[in-house]
């Protein structure tokens, strides 16, 4: 049985956020579709969406999103509530010191990913480099938003709060840098954070069947209070001779 769609929109990808390369960074991508919404969203990723393209963006009856490319569904999204607890913060000088064993530093499959690149200078990428924290169960990094995520009230645009929560779980999930991609990902924004604010950022494995992996994340800012979390599903691709 077929949606029937009430209205219609676009949403644009720029090149500058992308992760692997050719698209989008699933954490803005799915931040992106929640601002778009205006309310947390549950985004199911079927396909890398592409970059500096007009997306369809269908609103369906019951408040479902349909992101569509060309006649193809690249991503599904659903109004939710995110239930998760997150582990007491490590603190700020932990985070610098857990970044210096981030493992993107010896090899990174996406090195200009938007978040998390290592290519990526500051002021452009995030630059947000997740190193483990053995003694927590968990990988940390530190991160000072700079002016060029500011939303014109000295705070971070909530999109950029969604990126923010992305590759760390990746790194949470794949110590042994193991191939996945993020499939879905639920992400909240409590507060948004200020530019220049000396924040922290975690990811912790949540659970792992075949090659599904759960991961959740959150950003801490200076008072220690936690200014966004989620929870992502990221997939191993399967295979194939």
């Amino acid at each position: 049985m077929r949606h029937t769609v009430s209205a219609m929109s676009t949403l644009l990808i720029a090149k500058r956020f992308r992760g692997p390369a050719g698209s989008a960074n699933g954490g803005y991508f799915a931040g992106s579709v929640a601002v778009h919404a205006g309310q947390t969203m549950t985004v199911r990723l079927l396909c890398p969406p592409p970059l500096d393209t007009p997306l369809e963006v269908q609103t369906h009856p019951d408040g479902t999103l349909s992101v569509v490319h060309d006649g193809q569904v690249i991503a599904t999204a659903q109004p939710t509530r995110l239930s998760l607890s997150t582990p007491p913060a490590p603190q700020y000088f932990e985070a610098v010191e857990a970044s210096r064993r981030y493992a993107g530093f010896k090899y990174h499959r996406f090195p200009g990913c938007f978040v998390c690149g290592t290519e990526r200078p500051r002021g452009d990428g995030m630059r947000i480099f997740a190193g483990t924290l053995p003694e927590r169960g968990l990988v940390a990094a530190p991160w000072v938003p700079d002016a060029s995520l500011d939303q014109g009230d000295g705070k971070v645009r909530a999109e950029f709060m969604s990126a923010a929560l992305d590759c760390p779980g990746f790194y949470a999930v794949s110590a042994d840098d193991r191939m996945m991609l993020l499939g879905e990902m639920t992400a909240h924004v409590n507060r948004r954070a200020h530019i220049g604010e000396r924040c922290t950022v975690i990811g912790w494995a949540i659970e792992s069947q075949g090659r599904r992996h759960g991961a959740g994340t959150a950003v801490y800012g200076e008072d220690g209070d936690v200014c966004g979390s989620a929870r992502s599903v990221w997939i191993e691709p399967s295979r194939r001779a």
